[in-house]
Order: C-alpha cells, then sequence, then structure tokens
C-alpha cells in the first residue's frame, strides 16, 4: 500500500508494485537474507530516499557501502583514534548533555548508579574531561572502569570528535574487535537518535547489537519517531532482532529460517508462509487486526 509520500516501493509481482510506507506498516524495517541481499535492498531503499531529501546514516559492517552517497565518513578500525569521547562530544555540541556522556560510559564499563552519579559530578565540576581522565581517577568509578579498560580503548577515544553531516557512513569493515564495534555504534547511536528527516540502516544488525553497548542502542534507533526511518538488515535470524517491532522483508534464505522468521511474525501455516527463493521476497505486516503477507520479486537484477 502507498499510504504517504514516505512509501518506497521494494518489490513488484506481476504488474503490481509493492510498497513499504513507514508511516502505514511502522518505522522499522527488518530484513533477513543470505549474503549481500540486505544490504543491496538497504542501498535500493536508501536511494529512494535520498530522492525524498532525507539525509541517511549508514552503519555498515562489511564495509562494502558505496561512499560516494555521504558528506561525512567515519571509519572505525581497531587501534586507531576516532575521537569518539562522549565527553568531549558534549563539549563540541554532538552530545545533548553531560549526564548523557556519563551513562554511555556507565554503559560501556559497567557502573552502577551511584559510581555514575559520581563520573556525572566530577565532569559537571571539570575534574573529569575525557573518558581517559575517568579511566585514571582515584574515584572508585576509576578503578571499575580500569577493569575493563585497555590500551585500545585508550587509543579509541583520541583525536578531535568528528564531523556530522547530514548523511553519514559509519563503515566498521576494518574493525575486528566487537567491542570497539559496540562502543563505536552507541556513542554516533546517542549522537543521530534525535535526528528527524532521516533514514537509518544498519547491517548487519545482529553483530552491532551483539554486545552490551550495541543492544543499548537498539532502542535509540528504533523507537517511533515521525520523519524518521530505521532500517534493520541481518544475516542472522536472531531473537533480539525478531522481536524488534516492525514489518519484515524475507529474503532468499534457508528453509527452517525462513520457517522461524514466519513463526516470530505470526504467520499461520499454509500460503502465507511460502518458500522465499532466490531474487524474490516476502513482505510481512500488520494492521492493528490482521497479518498480511505479500510476495514478489526484488526490484534489481542479481
Amino acid at each position: 500500500m502507498k499510504y504517504s509520500k514516505l512509501a518506497v516501493k521494494i518489490l513488484k509481482y506481476e504488474e503490481k508494485e509493492i510498497y513499504y510506507d513507514p508511516a502505514y506498516h511502522g518505522r522499522t524495517l527488518k530484513i533477513f537474507g543470505i549474503d549481500d541481499d540486505p544490504a543491496r535492498i538497504i542501498e535500493y531503499i536508501g536511494d529512494q530516499f535520498l530522492e525524498k531529501d532525507y539525509g541517511m546514516i549508514f552503519f555498515d559492517t562489511k564495509g562494502k557501502y558505496p561512499k560516494e552517497k555521504f558528506d561525512t565518513v567515519i571509519r572505525i578500525e581497531d587501534n586507531k583514534p576516532t575521537g569518539l569521547d562522549p565527553i568531549k562530544m558534549v563539549e563540541k555540541g554532538l552530545l545533548k548533555d553531560f549526564y548523557t556522556a556519563a551513562t554511555i560510559i556507565q554503559t560501556i564499563y559497567g557502573l552502577d548508579r551511584s559510581l555514575t552519579n559520581k563520573l556525572y559530578a566530577d565532569i559537571l565540576e571539570g575534574k573529569v574531561k575525557s573518558v581517559k581522565d575517568a579511566a585514571k581517577s582515584e574515584e572508585h568509578y576509576g578503578e571499575v572502569i580500569r577493569e575493563a579498560y585497555t590500551s585500545l580503548d585508550d587509543v579509541f577515544f583520541e583525536g578531535e570528535p568528528p564531523e556530522l553531516g547530514k548523511s553519514i557512513l559509519v563503515d566498521f569493515g576494518r574493525t575486528y574487535n566487537i567491542s570497539i564495534a559496540g562502543m563505536a555504534f552507541l556513542i554516533l547511536a546517542a549522537a543521530v537518535k534525535d535526528r528527524r528527516s532521516t533514514l537509518i540502516g544498519i547491517d548487519d544488525a545482529a553483530v552491532l547489537f551483539y554486545t552490551t553497548p550495541g543492544i543499548s542502542a537498539l532502542p535509540l534507533l528504533t523507537q517511533p519517531m515521525r520523519g524518521r526511518v530505521t532500517v534493520l538488515g541481518s544475516r542472522y535470524v536472531v531473537e533480539n532482532i525478531l522481536n524488534i517491532p516492525g514489518p519484515t522483508l524475507v529474503l532468499y534464505n534457508d528453509p527452517d529460517l525462513q520457517s522461524m522468521i514466519y513463526e516470530a511474525n505470526g504467520a499461520p501455516q499454509g500460503d502465507m508462509r511460502k518458500h522465499v527463493l532466490k531474487g524474490e521476497g516476502a513482505f510481512i505486516w500488520r494492521t492493528t487486526q490482521t497479518l498480511e503477507v505479500e510476495f514478489g520479486k526484488l526490484p534489481f537484477e542479481g
């Protein structure tokens, strides 16, 4: 159904075009497939939103997404400075407030509430001006941080905070440490969570949601907001993505995995569980009263 101006084509069936409309179907679309299929669909959807003058923020774990479509490219690499120190980012206006910075540090290093409040107070008093300062502190929060803080963390937080343009590509293609990826994902998610007229694409969502910081970014990017659309692509059929509210696009995959997706979406046995073949897709969406499944072919070759 093409309900609003945000509708974008995702499948075709004979002479009919099948649309995903965030205003009608839900503002978080989950895409499950194999190889590069989820990323290709996200790129196809993203191009349509760019034509609508939307900004695009794409978290790319494979490092293959075309970079020329973005005015900011942030490369996350092990043992390379990123400038993603949340305290410094507040000073530059990239994060809303110092309490946000303190809670990010809390999430990454497992501080309890009292230690987080103490850290926040020390940030406000100017005693702590960076994550490195927090890790060096003689306060108890410093001791807790140091239990997990490594030289990789030290280098990660170095450098000047990056400029964040209208369209941002976050390239994790050369990030092998999952903890580094999770930290960067959470910090950048917090920085862009309030943006409107923006499409947020994540591939592979299961990888970036694997760590505690990563899964903490989930509600920041999937909470429904007018003017924001989130598209999650994954090669892994995992519960924490299946359970996210919103429509699902099933691409070619092993039959048992397709069955798991249909089951998680409540599709009854029978014709509503058609086996999706290569080059095809099944779009599963709900109204308040019904469950719908639309089948079609991908709108591009290959």
